[in-house]
């Protein structure tokens, strides 16, 4: 099929390279440096199986900076533009999901719209009242930073939100380029796949929540956070994964997305979903009064990314704990090698590792790693298994 990707961030871009194994793509996004570089067959983002497989299915791949021309021979139009959450609306940003469908409306209006950005619960259904014309299926990701393709590869499952027959097409086309066998493929209503993907990413991020809280407990009363986890843990029903405390969840999806269901909830008696965006300022609070309890002049960020093997930093739980460190009049330096320029957000970004950390009286990391050992006494970390 000839396929069009609108949005070559993680999700845009993992579906493209998966897809392209099978299927004719021509992928669009406005940022021009990213289109160059793809074209030339390198990845703007770090993921190991997008770095690989890039090379192999170059010829099934074009990149463009003109949606039109992605539009125009689609038989499938893919959306994974981004959707920020507006804190003055309370609610996502859908304006570049909406710009998409209304183009491929007037352009190519026998196209099936795949919907893969994260959306409010109704979004699609409004969407297909305002053009009946179009099919417009929802079909939401489940994809980790670093882990775009692999999880495209060896996905979990398949939500598919419409009964149009454009769904099963669609559907089929994935299922023809995993690698794994037996995907558990769910159709249900648009609304349903919408709440499926809040709700997945919001359990998510409780547990992340669940799991720090247990640490500050454990820190602040001299407990041992480790022995704690691996009791709790070996607990079947709970299970030993997602267990490391970190500085908070962060990342592009989880912040927003329950801040989004939290929305969605207006009018529905809750207490748990604006808990688990309240823990998440708690958590940042504590990581922010532990480092001042040391007093120091000068912290050192040892690295903006927050998981290991990832090259992006939007959203990530250190910039709130930068942002109250500041505010205090924390000197603030950050080490990050992703990072090419000399500030960020006011705060001096510094190349050479070991000046960074001979400047710094305490070093933050939300992970640990080989590098930071020489400096040890002045680490403040959360890292237990050095894992994700």
């Amino acid at each position: 099929m000839n396929i069009a990707v609108i949005g070559i961030g993680y999700v845009g871009l993992a579906n493209a390279v998966l897809l392209a194994q099978k299927n004719i793509i021509i992928a669009s996004d406005i940022d021009t440096a990213k289109i160059q570089k793809l074209n030339q067959g390198i990845s703007p983002i770090k993921d190991t199986e997008i770095e690989q497989e890039l090379p192999r299915i170059h010829e099934n791949l074009t990149f463009t900076t003109d949606n039109e021309q992605a539009l125009k021979q689609a038989q499938l139009v893919i959306i994974a533009t981004p959707t920020n959450y507006d804190p003055e609306k309370d609610y996502f940003d859908t304006s570049s999901v909406e710009s998409v469908i209304e183009q491929t409306a007037r352009i190519r209006p026998d196209a099936a719209v795949i919907i893969k950005s994260t959306i409010p619960v109704g979004f699609t259904g409004q969407m297909q009242q305002k053009y009946p014309e179009l099919t417009i299926i929802f079909s939401p990701e489940f994809l980790r930073e670093g882990k775009a393709l692999y999880d495209n590869l060896y996905p979990s499952r398949i939500i598919i939100g419409s009964d149009a027959p454009q769904a099963a097409q669609f559907a089929q086309a994935v299922l023809a380029c995993t690698r794994k066998k037996d995907v558990p493929v769910l159709y249900m209503k648009p609304t349903e796949a919408e709440a499926v993907k809040l709700f997945s990413n919001t359990y998510l991020a409780l547990r992340v929540a669940y799991f720090n809280e247990l640490d500050t407990y454990a820190e602040l009363r001299g407990l041992d956070t480790k022995a704690i986890i691996q009791g709790v843990c070996l607990d079947p029903r709970i299970g030993d994964g997602y267990n490391n405390p970190s500085f908070g969840y962060g990342g592009y999806c989880l912040p927003k997305d329950t801040k989004q269901l939290k929305a969605n909830y207006r009018d529905v008696p809750e207490n748990l979903i604006s808990a688990i965006v309240e823990s998440n300022r708690t958590r940042k609070d504590h990581i922010a009064a532990m480092v001042l309890n040391r007093h120091p002049a000068c912290v050192g960020i040892y690295r903006l990314t927050m998981k290991t093997d990832s090259d992006n930093f939007r959203m990530s739980a250190i910039q709130g704990i930068m942002k109250r460190l500041k505010a205090k009049g924390v000197q603030v330096i950050i080490y990050e090698p992703a990072l090419q320029q000399a500030e960020f957000f006011g705060s001096q970004v510094i190349t050479d590792f070991d000046k960074f950390a001979r400047q710094a009286d305490v070093i933050i990391a939300n992970r640990l790693t080989g590098q930071l050992e020489p400096y040890a006494p002045k680490v403040y970390t959360r890292d237990i298994w050095r894992k994700d």
